[in-house]
Formats: structure tokens, C-alpha cells, sequence
């Protein structure tokens, strides 16, 4: 059966406010008191609203309150929504008053590390009307509900997400200057079994999947990459190759300061592309957003000639690891 759309007219604003309320508190006590309605009001608003859709939008347990998969999906638009109403607003009543607009920007941990600093640096030093509120969350998944912009370490697939590549990840073998000077004249299959493995760890994957990925493609036995030290991220591989106690599969655009510093080396010239690239993740909705549109381009342009001028692509489902 067909479901009617709901009629602009009728949006239920006050039951919409009053499930922000709630999801944000985890309480309806909590967000009834934030909000100075009654709590038996605010129920009502919540229960107006899961009967208007159809489904609940919270599970309701003893001294627990969660929102259902239902909710989890409502809850980032209504909050975007409430925000954007919130600007508009204060520009009008601001006309003519340089206002600040804040935005909440999603990197990865190694990313951040390496490149926030000067990103955010000059991207302010060009739009000094815009704050940047940076989040680096560990785990997998696609980017968490309330950011604007989220830079993903992923494979592409496909969702409704517009996706720009940054980059492709193009993976080698990088070490300490003297870990190579020392093992000088050694072939790569003599070096690795010489020197002790670092291992970044991939969602969902085996712990040594990438080294067994460059094994494969240059002809060395997989079982042999198998040993070694795990750790989650790509900065904290790189920090243990500079320690010179160890070899990291790593992005040398990640490090390229690193390199041209020549603290970390790349013996070899052998290369992985394990299909994993930086994405710039951005809701559909977002891009009328001046803000967002502007640091959107902004970080394109900046990047760009590491894509290939590659354009926007409509989607790309997150099989995000740690990084």
C-alpha cells in the first residue's frame, strides 16, 4: 500500500523539538526539565510523533532509553534542520554583524595528526568567519550523525552520501634512515624476514591482510608476514618505524613530510593499492549549506591534483577501518 507524504503544512516542530530533546538527554525527565515542559507533556509530543510515523523511535527499557534504528535515522536531520533554522535566524537578526558559523568536521585519527593542523590553519586564514569544531572518533562506520563534513579512510561502494575522492592510498614500505642503511644491499624479500613487521589494523580484516596483500603481488610467501606487531593506527605504525625497530606499509602522501624530512625512508619501490582511498563525505542536504559548501571546495581544491581532478561521485557506502 502507498504511503502518503506528510504535508510540509502539518509538521509536528514541537514533537520533533521534544524527540531532539529526548535523544539528546537519554531521558525524558532530563529533556523535559532542559526544555521547561512537564514530562507527561513531552511524552505526548514523542508519542504524537511515533504514531505519525509509525514506528517507535526509542526503545524503552528498565533505567534505559536507546534510540531504535527508525530513530537513529530521524535524529541527524532534525538536529541539521533545528541548526540551519538557528543560522538563518541569527542572520537576520545580525544583518550587517560578521556572525560566526561553527562547523563539526569528521577526520580520521592518523589524518588529523598529519594534516589538520595546516588544513584548518589556512582553510581559517581564507574563511575566518567559520569555526571548525574537530572530531577524530576511533572505530568503523560511516561518520557520526551530527558532523557537516567527514573525511573517511575507505573502500567505495555505494550509498547516498556524496562522495569526493582526496586521494587513492598508495601503500610502501617506509622505515628509519638507518633500519635501511643498515640492511643496504639486501633484496625486499631478505629485508622483510630481516626486520620486524608493523601491522595497521583494517576493519573486518585479518590483522596482517595488507602485508600479506604485498607478499602476494610481489611473489613472497603470505604465511611469512603473519608475525609481527599489530596497532590501530598508520601515525602510530609510522612513530614505531621511526623508532627504527620496525618496517610499516604505509601512504607515503600521508607522510610525505616525514619523507622529504628523510626521518622515514622507502627502500623499495614496490607499491600496494589495496582499493582503500581518503573520501570526503558530505550529506546531499549539506551542499546548499554556504559553509559546507565552501569547505567542501576549499578541501577539493587542495587536494585535487592528489585525485587526478577526480569529480564528485554520487555515493560511497563506508567499509571504514581505524586507520
Amino acid at each position: 500500500m502507498d504511503k502518503k507524504a506528510i504535508d510540509r503544512r502539518w509538521l509536528p516542530l514541537n514533537a520533533l523539538r521534544a524527540f531532539e530533546g529526548v535523544a539528546k538527554h537519554g531521558s525524558f525527565t532530563a529533556a523535559a526539565n532542559a526544555l521547561l515542559i512537564s514530562q507527561s507533556a513531552l511524552s505526548r509530543h514523542v508519542i504524537a510523533l511515533e504514531r505519525l510515523t509509525g514506528v517507535a523511535l526509542f526503545e524503552r527499557r528498565p533505567h534505559a532509553l536507546t534510540l531504535t534504528k527508525a530513530g537513529q535515522h530521524l535524529l541527524p536531520a532534525v538536529v541539521k534542520s533545528f541548526d540551519r533554522l538557528e543560522y538563518a535566524l541569527d542572520d537576520i537578526r545580525n544583518e550587517g554583524t560578521p556572525l560566526q558559523r561553527t562547523l563539526r568536521v569528521q577526520m580520521p585519527p592518523s589524518f588529523a595528526v598529519q594534516l589538520a593542523v595546516p588544513i584548518l590553519r589556512d582553510f581559517r586564514r581564507a574563511s575566518s568567519d567559520v569555526d571548525i569544531d574537530l572530531v577524530s572518533p576511533y572505530g568503523v562506520g560511516p561518520p557520526l550523525g551530527d558532523v557537516d563534513v567527514a573525511v573517511v579512510y575507505s573502500r567505495p561502494t555505494v550509498t547516498d552520501l556524496v562522495t569526493d575522492l582526496l586521494w587513492p592510498v598508495r601503500l610502501s614500505i617506509l622505515c628509519d634512515a638507518g633500519l635501511a642503511a643498515a640492511h643496504r644491499g639486501k633484496d625486499l624479500a631478505a629485508f622483510i624476514a630481516a626486520n620486524e613487521i608493523v601491522h595497521v589494523r583494517l576493519a573486518d580484516l585479518p590483522r596482517h591482510h595488507l602485508w600479506t596483500q604485498l607478499a602476494r603481488q610481489v611473489g613472497i610467501d603470505p604465511v611469512k608476514m603473519e608475525r609481527g606487531l599489530v596497532v590501530d593506527t598508520a601515525v602510530l605504525a609510522a612513530q614505531y618505524a621511526l623508532s627504527g625497530q620496525g618496517i610499516a606499509l604505509l601512504d607515503t602522501r600521508l607522510f610525505a613530510e616525514e619523507l622529504r624530512a628523510g626521518q622515514l625512508v622507502k627502500p623499495f619501490e614496490a607499491t600496494l593499492d589495496d582499493g582503500y582511498g581518503y573520501y570526503l563525505i558530505t550529506h546531499p542536504e549539506g551542499l546548499a549549506d554556504t559553509a559546507i559548501a565552501l569547505f567542501r571546495s576549499w578541501l577539493i581544491e587542495r587536494f585535487g591534483s592528489a585525485a587526478g581532478g577526480a569529480p564528485a561521485q554520487p555515493a560511497v557506502q563506508l567499509a571504514v577501518s581505524n586507520e
